[in-house]
């Protein structure tokens, strides 16, 4: 099809496109907000609640005590990576949803966070890994091929890797993938009771370690994701006509599926399988600072920490002196909020 055959969006009065402007950086503002927000809440609330000053004074060295050894020991640490983790699954289902154009595709659904799981499984299993720190790798690897596995699978036959062939893959790979996690589990007992306690998804018992080793990879996956904005942006309007617009879809698919394999990777390595942040968070984003995803992949890098955070901390006080983990409270906290925005169809279609 020629290029000026193609259909194109009529442009919008300078005044429209001045107010969207407007709305996105009051929303980003927003969410910068929310964010300090969530970190000195997650800081400062727990089983033993910390006044906000000692909680600067303990960031900033002056604190000595046991508030401040609970906050630069535990809290920052946690809090750290809960930042971490909801940038990068958010990121990671922005960046799904965008390539497949499918609205419910999220690491889980596509099988990346089960074939995290199943790395984390056999290294447990086989390999005598008992380690958060150790987890991250088998993770990393268990996520990078499932990811191919996937892709090769609806790369296969006419069409190449289409939405449809690509949900499709994710859904029969997760399903093997459910069952070797399974069989692994009900042959040994000792792996059972290890895994379990990675397989819910929670903040709790991370630490700085757990931190440093991951944020590289959060960082090259948040490069690719983000380098892929506009291709994105171009997919969600037909493969025609994304190629019309000068798109390699292949190149677009292939550097943002690796982009979000490696933030799955890190969320899932560091916190285990956390669900729910992937599927809503790209949903709420959009319904804020509409379709672009040059707009949309920083808000949900913003509004993923948050959820998370918050999730974390109404799981620490909900029933003192235990809590609730993190995967858990997320799914109480997103489930609610998405389906208000069903119901208001202020989901984009």
């Amino acid at each position: 099809m020629p290029a000026a055959a193609l259909p194109t969006t009529p442009p919008r009065p300078a005044a429209a496109r001045g107010s969207l402007v407007v709305r996105r950086i009051g929303w980003t503002v927003a969410g910068v907000v929310a964010v300090v927000l969530a970190v000195v809440l997650s800081l400062a609330v727990g089983a033993r609640a910390v006044a906000p000053s000692a909680v600067l004074d303990a960031l900033l060295g002056s604190g000595h005590g046991d508030d401040a050894e609970v906050i630069r020991q535990l809290r920052v640490p946690r809090t750290l990576i809960g930042v971490m983790v909801g940038a990068a699954l958010a990121l990671a289902g922005t960046a799904l949803q965008g390539i497949t154009r499918n609205p419910i595709a999220d690491p889980g659904i596509l099988g990346v966070s089960q074939g995290a799981s199943v790395g984390v499984v056999l290294a447990i299993a086989f390999a005598g890994v008992h380690t958060l720190g150790g987890y991250v790798w088998f993770a990393f690897a268990g996520a990078g091929l499932a990811s191919v596995a996937v892709y090769a699978i609806a790369s296969a036959g006419r069409g190449g890797a289409t939405p449809v062939k690509l949900a499709l893959g994710g859904a029969a790979i997760n399903a093997l993938l459910v069952a070797v996690v399974t069989g692994v589990l009900t042959t040994s007992a000792a792996t059972l009771d290890e895994f379990r306690f990675w397989q819910v998804g929670s903040l709790a018992g991370r630490d700085a370690q757990v931190a440093g080793q991951v944020w590289p990879f959060l960082l090259v996956g948040t490069v690719l994701v983000v380098g892929v904005a506009r291709g994105l942006d171009a997919l969600a309007l037909g493969e025609d006509v994304a190629k019309g617009l000068g798109q390699n879809v292949a190149v677009v698919r292939i550097l943002g599926g690796v982009g979000a394999t490696v933030l799955t990777g890190v969320g899932v390595a560091a916190a285990g399988p956390i669900a729910f942040i992937g599927l809503a968070v790209p949903h709420i984003a959009r319904a804020l600072v509409g379709t672009d995803h040059r707009w949309v992949l920083p808000m949900a890098a913003l509004i993923g920490p948050v959820m998370l955070l918050v999730a974390d901390v109404l799981g620490r006080i909900v029933f003192p002196p235990g809590e609730v983990p993190a995967g858990v409270t997320t799914a109480l906290i997103g489930v609610p909020f998405l389906v208000t925005l069903v119901r208001r169809k202020a989901v984009p279609a």
